[in-house]
């Protein structure tokens, strides 16, 4: 189990059973790791390709998700109540594609918002070097003494909007990480880069990568989840490389694989050419287990 289930990355202080009860709906206790499939992008992007129609998209991978991260508008429209996947829910926004700058987001959604709707964490987006960089570490800073309150799991997304792209280098991305957790985020999601075990190494929370952009093969998202979780990530949070692909469940078995079965980007890609050749909705879940034996 990972440890930070039960005590910080760095052996802080123990939590409590409601923030580990949390912590354990979306990263499984079994192999300390994750799959998130992330399906809030309309909250700044509008009907984006692909997620015009949030309910088509999300029913068929619902199933091979650990958790959603969604708005609660799309929870609530789109998601069946009667689902128990886990939910971690985007509290930030207010600002989209059309504005400027997309770093001028706020807290959206209260705490207690996110107890009716029975979420596992919240969620919101950091602009660390921006010109909202304090506005946004201050809504961090709020919204965990309020999680911390009440036994709920902080995730914060080191967000770069689109007049930062050129941050997405290891001396950044280990500066924001950080600087989500000493301000108490119980998990950052942030992008994978060059050098990325040093983004983990300087991090005392457990990360999770952002699948990003959609990338040109399966194959591109497949290394980059095998590179991230050997560099110490505890999983994924993967939004378009899964649901833009024409094969959207066997994406998202194939990236389980590597997060809970250890497959290599071969075998993923194995699994991944298998599955295409098989009517989504026959696939089992989780995937088999590799045929030869492979060790943590």
């Amino acid at each position: 189990m990972y440890k930070y289930i039960h005590r910080t990355k760095g052996e802080g202080k123990p939590m409590d059973w409601g923030m580990k009860n949390r912590l354990s709906r979306f990263i499984k206790p079994a192999t300390g790791h994750t799959v998130m499939l992330a399906v809030d992008h309309g909250y700044f992007q509008g009907p984006t390709t692909r997620l015009e129609n949030p309910r088509a998209t999300i029913t068929p991978l619902i199933k091979y998700a650990d958790s959603l991260m969604l708005t609660r508008g799309v929870l609530r429209t789109s998601v069946d109540a009667e689902n128990d996947v886990p939910i971690v829910l985007r509290v930030s926004g207010g600002t989209s594609m059309a504005g400027n700058p997309l770093s001028n987001e706020g807290l959206t959604t209260s705490m207690d918002e996110a107890l009716r709707l029975n979420a596992c964490a919240v969620a919101l987006s950091i602009f660390v070097g921006s010109a909202h960089e304090k506005e946004t570490l201050l809504s961090l800073s709020e919204l965990v003494n309020e999680g911390e309150e009440i036994g709920m799991p902080v995730v914060a997304v080191t967000a770069v909007g689109k007049e930062m792209e050129e941050k997405r280098n290891a001396r950044y991305l280990a500066l924001a990480s950080r600087i989500a957790a000493e301000l108490g985020a119980h998990v950052v999601k942030t992008y994978f880069c060059d050098e990325f075990e040093k983004v983990v190494n300087g991090c005392p929370a457990p990360i999770v990568i952002a699948g990003g952009k959609k990338l040109e093969t399966e194959m591109d998202a497949f290394n980059m989840t095998y590179e991230a979780v050997r560099a110490g990530a505890i999983g994924v949070d993967m939004g378009r490389n899964i649901w833009q692909h024409d094969h959207p469940v066997a994406m998202i078995r194939a990236v389980r694989a590597i997060v809970h079965e250890d497959y290599t980007p071969k075998e993923a890609k194995d699994l991944f050419d298998s599955d295409i050749k098989v009517p989504a909705k026959v696939l089992e879940c989780p995937p088999k287990a590799p045929t030869k034996a492979k060790s943590r």
